[in-house]
């Protein structure tokens, strides 16, 4: 069974209430029941925090372990070379995720921290975003 840990930074604790027209309507938990029961051969943990310091401890603590995590840093992927280094000190490979497409949004969402340490980016496809992002570590070959 694979173990996947998706992690979501700041303010993502609020989706489904948070700019829904730009995050949409759903709550978190409910797309991650619809993952958990449509991928039942992975093992999927979840943690959300809005402080930087924690979303390190958790890659720290998880990254030798899992077979893959699926991270979206929220507004830390624009400023975190903190994250981006707790990436590279792992040897867990981590997907970077956003729900909405960030080119299409302000400059400053243009450019990624963390991107450069993901084995991946998967970007602007709503919530599926994390269902892609779980379909690469199930037909990765490596």
């Amino acid at each position: 069974m694979k173990k996947i840990l998706i992690i979501n930074g700041p303010n993502l604790n609020l989706l489904g209430k948070r700019e829904p027209t730009i995050y949409g309507h759903a709550s978190f938990e409910d797309y991650l029941e619809k993952l958990r029961k449509k991928y039942i051969q992975c093992d999927i943990a979840y943690y959300q925090s809005n402080i930087e310091g924690e979303l390190i401890n958790k890659i720290h603590e998880t990254g030798f372990e899992c077979d893959g995590i699926i991270l979206n840093a929220g507004a830390y992927t624009h400023t975190s070379i903190a994250l981006h280094d707790a990436i590279k000190a792992v040897t867990t490979p981590v997907v970077e995720v956003h729900i909405s497409n960030v080119h299409a949004r302000e400059s400053f969402r243009h450019v990624s921290m963390i991107s450069a340490a993901c084995k991946g980016v998967i970007i602007g496809f709503g919530l599926d975003s994390y269902r892609l992002a779980l379909e690469s570590f199930l037909t990765d070959n490596e």
